[in-house]
C-alpha cells in the first residue's frame, strides 16, 4: 500500500485498526511514534549497487489506554511528513514491536475495515549470480560405479 491509498482509506473511516498476520489486533490504544523515509543503498549479492525507498510507520503500544488515533489526525501526521521530509507516493513499511521489532507490509481489507500487516520475507536479489533455486541433476551413485574403470566384474576393486 502506498501513501496515497491510506490516505484514501483513512478518509473513509471512523476509527484505525490493524491487524498483525496472526489475527490479533494491535490495542486500540496505539501511536504512531513515526512516519518516516527510509533510504537503503546497499550492494547485493551479485555485485549491483541498488536503492530503495519506503515510508515508514512505526506503531507503538502505551499504557496510555484512553488514546485513541482518529483517521484524520493519522492523515495530518502523514501530511505534515510529506511537506517536511519530501515524502513521495512511497510504499509504507510498518515497524511493529513483537519479541523485537518486526517490519510489516501494508493492505487493507475494505469488508473489515482494516489496515492489515503483512509479514515480510528476506529473498536474494542475484539468483541469477548465485544461481539459487537451480535444479542439480541427480546421479544414481551404482551408476558412478559402473562407468568406474576402477573395478573389475568380480566385484573387486584396483
Amino acid at each position: 500500500m502506498t501513501i496515497e491509498e491510506i490516505k484514501t482509506h483513512l478518509s473513509t473511516l471512523e476509527g484505525v485498526n490493524f491487524q498483525l498476520p496472526n489475527g490479533q489486533f494491535v490495542p486500540e490504544h496505539f501511536h504512531v511514534t513515526e512516519v518516516g523515509l527510509v533510504s537503503k543503498h546497499f550492494i547485493d549479492c551479485g555485485g549491483v549497487e541498488r536503492m530503495e525507498k519506503v515510508a515508514n510507520f512505526q506503531l507503538w503500544n502505551a499504557n496510555d489506554t484512553e488514546h485513541r488515533l482518529k483517521p484524520q489526525k493519522l492523515i495530518n501526521i502523514i501530511n505534515l511528513a510529506q511537506t517536511k521530509l519530501g515524502i513521495e507516493d512511497l510504499e509504507i513499511e510498518v515497524e511493529y514491536q513483537g519479541e523485537t521489532i518486526g517490519k510489516y507490509n501494508l493492505d487493507y481489507d475494505s469488508t473489515a475495515k482494516v489496515f492489515q500487516l503483512v509479514s515480510k520475507q528476506t529473498n536474494c536479489l542475484a539468483q541469477d549470480a548465485c544461481a539459487v533455486g537451480q535444479v542439480k541433476p541427480r546421479i544414481n551413485l551404482l551408476d558412478l560405479v559402473a562407468q568406474s574403470n576402477c573395478c573389475d566384474k568380480s566385484g573387486g576393486c584396483c
